[in-house]
């Protein structure tokens, strides 16, 4: 019923943006692109992970719909490194069906698992029902602002890291990605942090990691750090080497 399927899209989310990380150009461009498009969503298809990455640093995406297996790197692999550094929603799509293999997949961060072969309909329904789930705490999505203490002029980070305090008094609370190159940055004392070390303290090895990867976790920090606080994190790149955070102090209680 691809009637039903639009106007539940439109109900919960009018062109709500959707990545299509498939390498199965015929499945991807014939069937589930224009299905997804038709559904009610505004949908953009990937047939590489690296290419899904760079498209990151320029749009966000509310959905991303991942095949396990791509040529380039593994889905599951894909699922974890978004979900560490984006709170979109995540759907699998993959030909296998071990038990073993989707518990690990809901593990690293995916909201739902679709086997194929699997109607367009059943993948927009399952969007949109994640999509109604995610938004159900919008509203209470911004930190309150707490009262900026009279010494605050810095950049800090507190309660043992996962919180990044500003100037103002406002807060961001910070996953384990951003906690990782955020206590990297600290500790180099206003000093540029070499790509290679930040990629390291994402536990990750620099040989296999997308450089792209950390570019976007960078970009999505800023973002997300100025719709939170309203102020500007000073992290800057530094070309040919890496990243530098200016101004910048962990708090002494930590």
């Amino acid at each position: 019923m691809p009637e039903a399927g639009a106007a539940a899209a439109t109900r919960t989310s009018p062109r709500a943006r959707v990545a299509v990380l498939e390498d199965d150009e015929a499945l991807r461009e014939d069937i589930l692109v224009p299905g997804l498009a038709a559904n009610g969503y505004d949908v953009e298809g990937f047939g590489h992970a690296s290419d899904l990455y760079r498209r990151l640093l320029a749009t966000a995406f509310d959905v991303a719909v991942i095949d396990v297996g791509l040529p380039d790197e593994d889905g599951l692999s894909v699922a974890r490194h978004l979900r560490a550094g984006s709170p979109l929603g995540i759907v699998m799509l993959t030909g296998r069906s071990r038990p073993a293999e989707r518990l690990r997949a809901l593990d690293d961060g995916a909201d739902a698992w679709l086997a194929k072969p699997v109607e367009v309909e059943v993948v927009a329904a399952t969007i949109g029902s994640l999509l109604r789930r995610m938004r159900l705490p919008a509203v209470a999505r911004a930190p309150v602002p707490a009262p900026a203490p009279a010494s605050a002029s810095r950049w800090r980070l507190a309660a043992q890291g996962w919180r990044l305090a500003a100037p103002s008094g406002r807060d961001v609370v910070l996953n384990r990605a951003e906690r990782g190159v955020l206590e990297c940055l600290f500790a180099a004392n206003g000093e540029p942090v070499p790509r290679e070390q930040l990629i390291a303290a994402l536990g990750e090895s620099r040989y296999e990691f997308d450089p792209h990867r950390l570019d976007m976790l960078v970009h999505r920090l800023r973002r997300k750090v100025v719709e939170n606080t309203g102020q500007t994190l000073p992290l800057r790149s530094v070309r040919g080497r890496g990243y530098v955070l200016v101004g910048c102090e962990r708090s002494p209680a930590d």
